[in-house]
């Protein structure tokens, strides 16, 4: 072989090698995706859901999937504007609270219905899946990884609620639509605000009290400016929030196959029972710093929660009109909600 035959074989070999090591290369660029949401990190969800399932995702793709993490708004925005940032790009992934779009998941409502939840985790369930069957239409600009529900919701107030007229002209913060309607009806005055907003609003006086779970309590220092925690008898809370774990579309439309399968087995009814189970995890820690804090819990009894029952009935009623001017059968869907609850709760 003469020096420019040689030449050229070595050129070629060249060419092939840098051809298979620049698709190795290729094959293994990783794709960071950005994930934003309202909470502080330590906060229950951040650090007990989707940090685990963030690491999770990371070591399934063999390192090709990055997570970052941008809690506390750090991106900008507002909580209502989450959604909407996961669906226009303008981030990744996104973790929020539905009920601060009000009207937008007429749906998926049914869930903040009062006393209509139990557990985080059997709710959690039952959303996940009412969702995929009665209410996907309402996530069709994402791709939704899980919806879930916290634990049973309950008064946190300056004076104490032992019957439902000691409710009469508080001042309670709702998270939602329906849960201000509750309020309403049950004889308070609503004032919407995010959970983000409630340590504040609370120091100042804005509030006499606010609806939360038990597993907001540590985040919000709730123990230290309430001494009053009121419970209900059963197994069903007060009222509930719902929130989505939703990722952009096109993002990931653009992943490779190996790459959205990841994605699609950390999606769906087990991701959403693993944020549910943390919000059930959180609800025993928040419990407990208000009774190591000497708080007063009050704990209604059957009798006078079946009250409380009887006046917030009223809710479930409006709700049902008003989906209904929407073409929304709201009571064929309210039943199909606590089917899949009592499925759950078993």
């Amino acid at each position: 072989m003469n020096f420019m035959n040689r030449r050229g074989t070595l050129m070629a070999l060249g060419l092939a090698a840098s051809s298979l090591f620049g698709g190795a290369a290729m094959a293994q660029e990783v794709v960071t995706l950005r994930l934003h949401q309202f909470l502080p990190g330590q906060a229950t969800i951040p650090a007990k859901a989707i940090a685990p399932w963030a690491k999770k995702v990371e070591t399934e793709s063999g390192g090709k999937i990055k997570i970052q993490m941008y809690n506390t708004m750090q991106l900008g925005g507002t909580p209502p504007q989450l959604f909407d940032q996961a669906r226009d790009g303008v981030v990744d992934l996104t973790w929020t609270v539905l009920g601060y779009t009000p009207g937008r998941f007429s749906k998926t409502e049914v869930f903040e219905l009062p006393f209509i939840t139990t557990t985080g985790e059997a709710s959690s369930r039952a959303i996940q899946e009412y969702v995929e069957t009665y209410a996907a239409d309402e996530f069709k600009s994402v791709k939704l990884i899980a919806v879930h529900t916290h634990g049973p919701g309950l008064f946190h107030t300056k004076n104490p609620i032992t019957k439902l007229e000691d409710l009469k002209g508080m001042k309670i913060r709702g998270g939602s639509r329906i849960i201000n309607n509750m309020l309403t009806e049950l004889g308070a005055t609503p004032v919407g605000m995010p959970v983000t907003a409630v340590t504040e609003a609370l120091s100042k006086g804005v509030l006499d009290g606010t609806t939360i779970p038990w597993e907001v309590v540590p985040a919000v220092k709730v123990q230290e400016i309430v001494k009053n925690h009121t419970t209900f008898a059963g197994n069903h809370g007060l009222y509930n929030s719902t929130f989505a774990f939703s990722m952009n579309r096109a993002a990931y439309d653009k992943l490779p196959a190996d790459l959205k399968k990841v994605i699609d087995n950390n999606s769906g009814i087990e991701t959403a029972a693993m944020f549910g189970r943390a919000m059930d995890e959180g609800d025993k820690v928040g419990r407990g710093l208000a009774e190591k804090a000497g708080n007063n819990i009050v704990a209604l009894d059957a009798a006078e929660t079946q009250r409380w029952r009887k006046t917030a009935a009223d809710v479930e009623t409006m709700w049902v009109d008003e989906v209904k001017a929407k073409g929304i059968d709201g009571a064929k869907l309210a039943t199909a909600a606590r089917a899949l609850i009592v499925k759950y709760s078993k």
